[in-house]
């Protein structure tokens, strides 16, 4: 039987596409600049996001943390949401490897940081004040339910950032899933910011491997970044290659996982005991709460429905977080339906 995995998109494995292009993929010394499978996958990321440059990194944390690095000093401060990926789930990278100070806003219900807290939250020049040089967004936001930020709202953002002085980047780890949602294309939701972050590895379906963009001297700071971080790598065409399948045949059918998303959450609504926190949802992820009175945790029910097969991931006591990715069918959606029904039923 078919193991439903529905924790996350990084579990997602690569196409049989992707594991051809690899065995096959031109390499060379990327730390040299020589390798010409990552230089074609930069300048295909670079393209996506109408920026000037690109940089493959191992991962999303290391690319969030390289343009942190690149854009601040020690001392500086950089403001992003309370409910961020950075500021939550990134091992406090920028504090304590780059002496990068977080200045937190409450984010809002649909991934947002409120245009008029971000310019309180911006420094005056006093030297009892560290410097405000960055403001961060999330697009799609994960805590907010894979919520997507408009064009207008990231352009009003960093129209506020450049105004200020200030350099703004998108955690952008499902940007592609945040295009999707919108049917326009990415490079549109990150026109005005400085620098943005897309993951491979996620929806994507790559086994590896995150794309920092900006513009040339950036970039080339970043470089150097990544290189402090122990992020520079040789043959990395390897990597790289199954990244430029996924850009070529995996944006444009994201909508499908979006579609099923909207299936599942439908389907979960009206089961007994759920309560979906978005209806529909607006990319790829679903949020559902338990009841108090329910005499079952979230872990409770991750493993009955692990005994039917469909794996789950607690986020909370009574929360549960499901995403989906390419490896999830039609047919998938309705099995894991029905062993939440079993599951419920049992209570």
């Amino acid at each position: 039987m078919k193991t439903i995995d529905l924790r996350s998109d990084t579990v997602t494995h690569p196409t049989s596409e992707m594991r051809k292009a690899m065995a096959e993929a031109e390499v060379g010394d990327d730390v040299f600049g020589e390798d010409p499978s990552v230089n074609r996958l930069q300048a295909m990321a670079a393209d996506r996001m109408g920026k000037e440059a690109a940089l493959f990194v191992p991962s999303g944390t290391m690319g969030n943390l390289a343009a942190v690095l690149a854009h601040c000093g020690r001392g500086d401060e950089m403001i992003l949401g309370d409910l961020s990926h950075t500021f939550l789930y990134e091992a406090g990278g920028a504090a304590a490897l780059g002496g990068v100070h977080p200045r937190t806003i409450t984010t809002q219900p649909d991934g947002t940081l409120p245009l008029e807290a971000i310019e309180a939250a911006i420094r005056d020049d006093d030297v009892h004040h560290p410097r405000s040089r960055l403001i961060c967004l999330e697009n799609t936001h994960n805590r907010c339910g894979g919520s997507v930020l408009s064009v207008e709202y990231i352009r009003r953002v960093g129209e506020l950032s450049k105004r200020q002085g200030l350099r703004l980047h998108v955690d952008g780890a499902r940007i592609f899933n945040a295009a999707a949602a919108l049917r326009i294309p990415a490079r549109d939701l990150v026109a005005t910011a400085d620098s943005v972050t897309f993951c491979l590895s996620k929806a994507l379906c790559a086994p590896v491997g995150s794309v920092l963009c900006g513009d040339e001297s950036f970039i080339r700071q970043a470089r150097r970044v990544r290189k402090q971080l122990g992020g520079g790598m040789r043959q990395a065409g390897i990597l790289a290659a199954a990244g430029i399948v996924a850009l070529e045949t995996m944006i444009e059918r994201l909508a499908e996982d979006h579609e099923r998303a909207r299936r599942l959450a439908a389907g979960l609504k009206r089961i007994r005991g759920i309560h979906v926190e978005t209806d529909p949802p607006a990319s790829n992820m679903v949020y559902f709460q338990l009841p108090q009175d329910l005499p079952m945790s979230a872990d409770d029910l991750a493993e009955r429905i692990g005994s039917e097969g469909v794996l789950i991931h607690g986020v909370g006591p009574r929360k549960v977080r499901l995403v989906v990715h390419y490896w999830i069918s039609d047919e998938d959606v309705e099995r894991t339906l029905s062993a939440f029904e079993k599951a419920m039923q049992a209570m």
